[in-house]
């Protein structure tokens, strides 16, 4: 292992040690195999290539500051995988492979998860897709599910700091009755242009309206949007968006700060009703937001006047990090302390034997 600097990492691809592969075969899956390869050895007809059936799941890992391995919501994930896998007719994944699959691919590369305070995690990636021959539109008759790692930095280079969108009324992510609820490649791609031109403006990204009316806010460039007014957090309904684990998680602990929670429409004209607004997902976990612009409208949006977060985005962050790293009690058994890896803390950070986990190894 090359030495690597946790503090310089950024959300790009390093190559680790090994990855896990498992294939569906004459309608079973296979045992799983260990692999050093980042490469695949695929049919030219493979229906992934041709017509986009393939799905992927992105979670976490964090080194705590007493040396332990701790893994985020891993089983939210295997439920959106195997949700994917039936909208676009794919053998679901079952729970204890997908399980195995990442536990596995952890201890084959737990020197990769970045230590405590780095800024830094274990990005974990699994993958389903047809890899079998098919020339005709339709399902595969073979399936390949990988799950490879990966260290990564923050999303936005940024981090933790306010960003700028741009609403977007010339491009579509998904349609209502579409792939949009589904964790496929497809919906990404179509967001490829739209992103491209809001870097070329100087955005982050862009806030996509409702495919339908362009009146309602949809996605956060690959996040989900939230709104913070007063004692509320209000988040998109809709069915074109990928409901995001991390604000499921958001939306509980908003709860358990005493807030009322909506999820409804929420027309494009409410942002200037708002205190706070932001993107939320794995990668970035929350995203502040300080401007968004409405171009064709010649509107501006403007949250963060202090250049800084808000101070309820701020508390909803650290405490969704503080039960990840394992720094605050966990009292929804959203994480799962593995049994290997550990390194030893140092002095002035001991283990805290007192929070509340579920070990396995």
């Amino acid at each position: 292992m090359e030495k690597i600097d946790w503090s310089e990492l950024s959300f790009n691809y390093t190559k680790t040690k090994s990855n896990v592969r498992a294939y569906f075969r004459n309608g079973k899956w296979s045992d799983l195999e260990v692999s050093e390869s980042d490469r695949f050895n695929m049919h030219i007809s493979a229906t992934a290539l041709h017509y986009g059936q393939q799905a992927f799941e992105g979670l976490k890992a964090f080194r705590g500051k007493d040396g332990r391995i701790r893994l985020f919501r891993w089983q939210e994930n295997a439920k959106r995988l195997q949700r994917s896998a039936r909208g676009i007719l794919m053998p679901e994944v079952p729970t204890e492979l997908f399980r195995q699959a990442v536990f596995q691919v952890i201890e084959a590369n737990h020197e990769y998860v970045p230590p405590y305070e780095s800024g830094a995690s274990l990005y974990l990636r699994p993958m389903l897709f047809g890899s079998g021959p098919t020339i005709g539109v339709k399902p595969s008759p073979e399936y390949t599910f990988v799950v490879f790692v990966v260290p990564v930095g923050p999303y936005f280079k940024e981090g933790f700091k306010p960003v700028r969108m741009l609403i977007t009324r010339e491009f579509d992510r998904a349609a209502p009755l579409g792939t949009g609820t589904y964790k496929v490649g497809g919906n990404y791609a179509a967001s490829l242009a739209s992103q491209r031109k809001a870097h070329e403006l100087g955005f982050a990204n862009v806030i996509y309206l409702d495919a339908k009316e362009k009146k309602y806010i949809d996605e956060c460039g690959p996040a989900n949007f939230f709104a913070i007014r007063g004692n509320q957090y209000i988040t998109p309904k809709s069915s074109s968006i990928l409901e995001s684990i991390t604000n499921k998680s958001l939306m509980t602990l908003a709860q358990e700060l005493g807030m009322e929670v909506e999820r409804r429409r929420i027309p494009e004209e409410e942002l200037g009703t708002f205190d706070e607004v932001g993107a939320c997902g794995t990668a970035a976990v929350i995203s502040p937001i300080s401007e968004i612009m409405d171009h064709m409208n010649q509107k501006v949006f403007r949250f963060c006047p202090d250049g800084k977060a808000g101070p309820v985005s701020t508390r909803l962050y650290n405490r969704l990090r503080a039960i990840q790293y394992g720094d605050s009690p966990d009292p929804y058994g959203w994480v799962t302390v593995m049994g290997f890896g550990q390194t030893a803390p140092s002095p002035e950070q001991p283990a805290d034997e007192s929070l509340p986990s579920k070990t396995v190894g």
